[in-house]
This record gives structure tokens, C-alpha cells and sequence, in this order.
């Protein structure tokens, strides 16, 4: 287990419960919470799993603050869906999706790093704004091949579609079709990838990316080139990035400016790294998970409260559904208040403190 993990173990017995308790909800997801809508809260997940993981790689471990990563999402939702309506639903449609996307976020991340990595700071975070956005009105305005505002609805291969049923009796709920096979395809890969993070962050290189972080002129004085590393830095999250955009094509067999591109999502990573903890791929799978969970379920919770407080109208008003943003405000406030280093972070230090 500890190679498995990269000698980065939890370091604390509640933090190690959680993130068990996590892998085998998500793991059978299916059969404990049955129906379309949980399946689907489980998927969303295991995609912001992996992007905000690869995203922390960036701000976390190296300490740079880009705005450009929902760009690498999109780029790989759009490869899926644009090689799945050109060529049809086949794996080598799926093949060439991923492989194009990947193709042209290494391209475009090795660009952005070696001509803006050199920059200060909040310079970089501003350039990569700005080609962000320029991507985002590309991909609107490019409607013959991106589909426009409309996005691209596509079929995906006859094994992991819903129409393909291996059972005609469900299992404890669930149906066993291709939907099922699909997900779990989903979890494996969100696997994978997570643990090939925690490999990067808990190699030679993972370290020196740290050192960067701590202090880049002392790292630079005793022999790295610290614009490599950070321009490898960047590329390895666009990759990882490109890959979750094509984790949540292929679940939702759709994609469009407003599914990948758009700027909330970018806010959303920015939110789950906060409260899982920066510099944690662990927290990055914690607060990914509280966050889509609260985002799924808080209006159905306040819509329940709502109903149940009718009597007192000026209580029944601030539990109305449409203000589950305001409670999902209060909330992070208070998450930040309670766990200033993230979840994570604070777990980590309380069972250091008690030895």
C-alpha cells in the first residue's frame, strides 16, 4: 500500500477513514444509492476528481496560479465529441478524440509555459485569462465544427451505451447495461490517474516543484532551471485536465461551451482546492466530493426544509430552493473558517500534534 500511494499516506487515522469510505462509495455507487441522478452525481465526481487533482499540481505543488485549465478541460471534451460525430460511435473514433486532444493541449500548454512562464505571476494568470476566453468565444463562434452555443450531442461505442443490457433482472437496484460499464470504466481510469499524480508530486521531480514553491530564486541558485520545470509542471496538468474533459464526454455523450469551457467551472476548481486542501492530491478527491454532493443536493435539502418550516413564512423564505447559493456561500465561509489548510491539512495536523 505505501508503494501504491508513493510513501504518501494519509498521516492520520480519521483522514485514512474518509478517503476509504470515499473509494467504496464511489466504488459502489451503483447498488447503494440506485437511479439515474446519483449515478450521474458519482460520475461528475470522479471527473472533478481528476481535474481538480491536475489542477493542484499547478497551484498546490508548484505554485502557479493559472486560469487557463478549464481550456485543457474543454479541449478534451471537445476531441471526444467532435471525433465521435465525424467518424461515428467506434473506439477508434475515441482513440482519435483523445489522442488529437491530448495532441493539441500539450501543444498549447508547452506555448503558454515557455512564453508566459517567465513572466511574473499575476501577469501569467492574466495571459492565460485571456487565451481562456479566447478559446471559449472560438469554440461558440466555430458552430460547423463545434456545434456553437448548441454544442455536440454523439453516440458513444454499443458496449458502454445504456441500450446495451448484459442482464434483463437488475442487481441490487441497478441495471446492469452499458451505463454501468461506463462508469466503472470512469472509476479505473480516475484510479489510475490519481495514483500516477501521487507518483509526479512524490517523485525528485515532485520535489523540486515544492522548492520552486517555497522560494523559486533559491531553487534557481542551486541548479534547477526553473522555467523547465514549471513549463513541465504546466504541461503534465494540461494532459491530466484534457483527460477528465474526456472522462465527462464520454458520460454524458455531450458537450458544449457552457458544459467544459465556462469560467464557473474554472471558480469551482479554484473553490474544491480550498476546501480539500492545496498541495494535497488528497484533497483534491475530498473536496471534490463535498462540493458536487452539496451542488447536487442542497436545493432538494432546502426544498425539504422549505416544506417543513411553511407555517413561519419568514423562515420558509430563507430556506426557499433558489437561494442554495447562498447557503453553498456560507458554507465554503465556514469551511475555510473551521479548516484554514484545507480538510486535509487540518487532519493532517491534529494527528501530528497528538504525537
Amino acid at each position: 500500500m505505501n508503494r501504491l500511494l508513493s510513501n504518501d499516506l494519509p498521516r492520520s487515522r480519521v483522514l485514512a477513514c474518509v478517503l476509504i469510505a470515499l473509494l467504496l462509495g464511489l466504488a459502489f455507487a451503483p447498488f447503494l444509492f440506485p437511479g439515474v441522478k446519483a449515478l450521474n452525481v458519482a460520475a461528475k465526481v470522479l471527473v472533478f476528481v481528476v481535474l481538480v487533482a491536475s489542477f493542484d499540481l499547478l497551484l498546490g505543488y508548484t505554485g502557479i496560479v493559472s486560469f487557463a485549465h478549464t481550456m485543457f478541460f474543454g479541449i478534451g471534451a471537445y476531441g471526444v465529441a467532435i471525433a465521435s460525430t465525424r467518424m461515428g460511435p467506434g473506439w477508434d473514433a475515441l482513440a482519435v478524440g483523445i489522442g488529437g486532444a491530448l495532441a493539441l493541449s500539450f501543444v498549447l500548454s508547452l506555448a503558454i509555459g515557455l512564453f508566459s512562464l517567465r513572466v511574473r505571476a499575476i501577469f501569467f494568470a492574466m495571459i492565460t485569462l485571456a487565451v481562456a476566453s479566447a478559446f471559449q468565444t472560438l469554440a461558440s463562434q466555430l458552430s460547423g465544427f463545434t456545434g456553437g452555443e448548441d454544442g455536440l450531442t454523439f453516440k458513444m461505442p454499443e458496449l458502454i451505451s445504456p441500450s446495451f443490457e448484459f442482464a434483463d433482472e437488475p442487481f441490487l437496484g441497478a441495471s446492469l447495461d452499458g451505463r454501468l460499464l461506463c462508469y466503472y470504466a470512469l472509476f479505473v481510469l480516475a484510479v489510475v490517474l490519481v495514483l500516477a499524480l501521487l507518483r509526479i508530486v512524490n517523485s525528485p521531480f515532485g520535489r523540486v516543484l515544492q522548492a520552486i514553491r517555497e522560494n523559486e530564486f533559491r531553487a534557481e541558485a542551486i541548479g534547477y532551471r526553473v522555467v523547465v520545470y514549471r513549463t513541465t509542471a504546466a504541461v503534465l496538468s494540461a494532459l491530466f485536465a484534457t483527460l477528465a474533459g474526456a472522462m465527462l464526454a464520454i458520460w454524458l455523450r455531450y458537450n458544449g461551451p457552457d458544459t467544459s469551457l465556462s469560467f464557473e467551472i474554472m471558480v469551482d476548481i479554484l473553490l474544491i482546492v480550498v476546501i480539500g486542501g492545496m498541495g494535497t492530491i488528497y484533497g483534491a478527491a475530498i473536496g471534490a466530493t463535498l462540493f458536487v454532493v452539496a451542488q447536487s443536493y442542497l436545493q432538494d435539502l432546502l426544498r425539504l426544509a422549505h416544506e417543513s418550516v411553511a407555517a413561519l413564512p419568514w423562515l420558509a423564505a430563507l430556506f426557499t430552493p433558489d437561494r442554495w447559493l447562498l447557503w453553498l456561500g456560507l458554507l465554503f465561509v465556514l469551511s475555510v473558517y473551521h479548516f484554514p489548510t484545507g480538510i486535509v491539512g487540518r487532519l493532517r495536523a491534529r494527528a501530528a500534534a497528538r504525537h
